[in-house]
């Protein structure tokens, strides 16, 4: 009853911004939401840059362990049986003729399900969404084609990562009700808990009132060239070639720094590229961190963030290719967020290493319409080493007060033996609640894998750039979030559980990327010694 409270208290406050939901306009509705106008809005990049309309609340459905309940229990707060398989009446099967199916998601609209990740044993069973009280399901696929991609969602809106990880994407709108099942073959019995099954789902909830178009196969069909169209874009993103360039192109001293001012506002930077020419092997993975990307927008500094770390490639340049990020192997590193400013923005590169770097930088604006809905972007770096693994703990990506929407994070990890570093969950705390609306089931399920398979994987929404063999060494995720983008409206905090098998010392560098309404801070200050601190070795 909290969690329903609090949600409910988080609608009233979205509503009171006056940016938020549908409305009477000259006599008539705003249009109703639909699979078109979602997919549109997943490759529309500038959408993001605004205020949501109408708002939304984005909530979390996973397997996590149900004896979790307060930090105040260690024991139970960091248990870690976080699929099915758990002891817990946290799923009743339903009767359907002679099978039993087992509720992965029960909610009621307006919503949408933006994401649905699921591992562990190969899905060979049935999945079914019923929408809005239907007796017969508006999906009913294998589970496996389905978030494959091998089904009728096509490649990459499904996506299969490593170790059977599925990611499914296309967005599957409802007006009243949601619930998603799952159902195993061949079982011991009718009722037995499917064993090895691990899930996570992302979906929006809208007040009451806006309109949603639900999903069905035949809607689904007429949208057909809108699904082509976005996931040729997912494939293979645009590229901005217009607008008015700032550059800098200079060889930069240690403790000194270049800056180009933008063209003058209202304008967003659309593109940015940056290189850095002639570091190589050991030298460049110390200049991408002991660089530093500085952006003011209208007089306010928001993104201090190391090179590397900003544009998605982690320690070192490992290749990337994301939607909103691509990082070549010629080193061309490109970003793609939009980012709106009233009047003046500046970008600055600034050397804290110990040898010069040759830095060339270039920014592309064009126009903007600013308006109350319009939201600077920011970008903020953490740095921990050593963290020791013993006694298990939270660890802080964000904590942000203010009014925006969180986009996603790169995390470096340095693990220095070779057993798997990432068992722990997110928790995420949106406007105060009293239990994160967002409980995951392990960091590489947040970050789109499974097992924690050292493998290089690409994705437009999640990649492993660098994966040292058996885990060991530095590892890169990230992980950036287009549909299921989380709005708060007063604070939000992003922790992810500290939980090896091994007991150790590890280290995390995370780059946080959000929007906000003006005003809004974080609890993350610029650190100009974790930039130049060694960077650990396994040995």
């Amino acid at each position: 009853m909290m969690r329903l409270a609090l949600f409910t208290m988080a609608l009233v406050v979205l509503a009171s911004s006056g940016r938020g939901f549908a409305q009477q306009v000259g006599g008539k509705a705003d249009p109703a939401i639909t699979i078109e106008g979602l997919l549109k809005e997943m490759i529309d990049y500038g959408a993001a840059a605004r205020w949501p309309q109408p708002a939304y609340v984005c909530l979390h459905s996973s397997s996590y362990d149900r004896r979790s309940k307060t930090p105040a229990d260690p024991a139970g707060w960091f248990a870690n049986t976080d699929n099915m398989d758990q002891p817990t009446d946290a799923w009743t099967p339903q009767a359907h003729g002679d099978r039993y199916e087992w509720p992965l998601l029960d909610v009621d609209g307006p919503g949408c399900v933006v994401r649905f990740w699921t591992g562990g044993a190969d899905p060979k069973g049935t999945i079914r969404f019923y929408l809005d009280g239907a007796d017969a399901p508006a999906i009913e696929s294998n589970f496996g084609q389905l978030v494959y991609g091998e089904s009728f969602a096509p490649k990459p809106l499904g996506i299969k990562n490593p170790r059977g990880a599925g990611n499914l994407y296309l967005p599957i709108p409802y007006a009243r009700h949601c619930t998603i099942t799952y159902h195993e073959p061949n079982q011991p019995s009718p009722k037995a808990r499917p064993r090895g099954r691990w899930y996570n789902i992302e979906y929006r909830t809208w007040p009451k009132g806006t309109r949603v178009e639900t999903f069905t196969m035949e809607r689904l069909k007429l949208a057909g060239r809108v699904v082509d169209q976005a996931a040729k874009a997912l494939s293979d993103p645009p590229t901005f070639t217009g607008g008015k360039a700032a550059s800098i192109d200079a060889a930069i001293e240690s403790g000194k720094s270049a800056s180009a001012d933008l063209p003058a506002g209202p304008a967003a930077v659309r593109v940015m590229q940056m290189q850095l020419a002639g570091v190589e092997g050991e030298s460049l993975e110390r200049a991408l961190r002991s660089t530093v990307l500085r952006v003011s927008f209208d007089g306010q500094e928001l993104i201090w963030c190391p090179a590397g770390d900003f544009f998605g490639s982690g320690l070192g340049l490992n290749e990337l290719k994301n939607w909103y990020r691509t990082v070549a192997g010629d080193g061309t590193m490109t970003c793609r967020w939009v980012m709106p400013y009233r009047k003046s923005a500046r970008v600055t590169v600034e050397n804290f290493g110990r040898e010069k770097v040759a830095v060339k930088l270039k920014a592309l604006a064009d126009d903007w319409q600013w308006d109350g809905r319009s939201m600077y972007f920011h970008a903020n770096w953490r740095y921990q080493f050593p963290i020791a693994t013993r006694p298990f703990s939270d660890w802080n990506y964000i904590t942000v007060t203010g009014q925006g929407v969180y986009m996603g994070d790169t995390l470096d990890v340095f693990n220095p033996v070779a057993k798997w570093w990432g068992e722990g969950d997110e928790k995420i705390w949106v406007d105060g609640e009293a239990f994160p609306s967002h409980f995951g089931t392990g960091s590489e399920d947040y970050y789109g894998y499974a097992y924690g398979t050292p493998v290089v994987f690409q994705g437009p929404f999640c990649n492993q750039p660098r994966a040292g063999a058996h885990n060991l060494g530095h590892t890169t995720n990230t992980r950036t979030r287009i549909l299921d983008a989380i709005p708060f409206a007063t604070s939000l905090k992003v922790d992810m559980e500290i939980w090896h098998w091994a007991e150790c010392n590890v280290g995390y560098g995370v780059a946080a990327y959000w929007y906000a309404l003006e005003g809004a801070k974080c609890n993350i200050a610029p650190r100009g010694a974790d930039v130049t601190a060694d960077i650990p070795q396994a040995r």
